[in-house]
């Protein structure tokens, strides 16, 4: 059986694909335990990954009609499972980039939040329809807001299902960049190439620093000393640092630097 979760791999850093058209790439027990597997095939090995869907959609969200067959023969383990998807993407030490390219519902937007940069196509919609099932977005609701939109903007999607497109969830933040959907790939492949260029150690500890000021710490003097701890645990697991600074002086220049 085909798998819906489609594995490019480009050196180092990769592309996962969401191929359930037909379903608007709507994420199936199949989906979650696939993007499962990609996320540990790929640990280690891709510094950057581009995640995005077949078709319009970008993804509608947990599969709702397999999930109200499960609920039927007793199982309600959908939930915890797409929790699971997100967490271990926070988790990764690759960075995660949503390419964004249509429909993304529910799950969906919880996905663009969860990762760690996201680019839009012109054409991205993005919604939380659980109010019309009575029902607060459980997910999406809190990883939208962890993504630094106002309580107002959060209250537009959670309260009137209304979508946005992606202009505005470039505008409130969202979302990196908006671009046509020409643009869309090659935008996003772009800044995986460019991130797989850095340390892989570096890469890692700056995420999970991003999570932990202000999430954790909120005052200046903790998030700085914080800061030096991060550097100090690079300096511990690679000789990146030092190799840097030695090519700097000796006038050459490190990925990223100037032109």
């Amino acid at each position: 059986m085909t798998s819906p979760i489609v594995v490019t791999r480009h050196g180092n850093w990769a592309e996962l694909r969401i191929d359930r058209e037909d379903k608007r790439n709507a994420a199936n027990r199949e989906c979650r335990e696939g993007l499962m597997r990609a996320f540990d095939e790929l640990r280690g090995h891709a510094k950057a990954i581009v995640l995005t869907g077949t078709g319009v959609a970008f993804c509608a969200g947990i599969d709702l009609k397999e999930r109200e067959q499960d609920v039927r023969q007793g199982i309600h383990t959908a939930g915890e499972e797409w929790i699971a998807v997100n967490l271990a993407i926070r988790a990764h030490p690759a960075i995660f980039i949503a390419a964004v390219n249509g429909l993304a519902l529910g799950g969906g937007a919880t996905l663009i939040n969860v990762c760690d940069l996201a680019i839009a196509s012109t054409k991205a919609n993005i919604g939380c329809p659980e109010m019309g099932f009575a029902t607060y977005p459980g997910m999406a609701g809190p990883a939208i807001q962890l993504s630094g939109v106002t309580r107002k903007q959060m209250a537009w999607l959670v309260l009137t299902t209304n979508r946005i497109d992606g202009a505005t969830a470039e505008r409130w933040g969202m979302v990196n960049q908006c671009v046509d959907p020409d643009a869309l790939l090659p935008t996003a492949r772009a800044l995986a190439e460019k991130i797989a260029q850095f340390d892989a150690v570096a890469l890692a500890e700056s995420k999970k620093a991003l999570d932990h000021i202000p999430a954790v710490i909120t005052d200046w003097r903790g998030a700085m000393q914080h800061g030096q701890a991060v550097n100090a645990a690079i300096r511990a697991k690679t000789t990146a640092q030092a190799e840097g600074s030695a090519r700097f002086a000796a006038g050459g220049k490190n990925p990223g630097q100037g032109v």
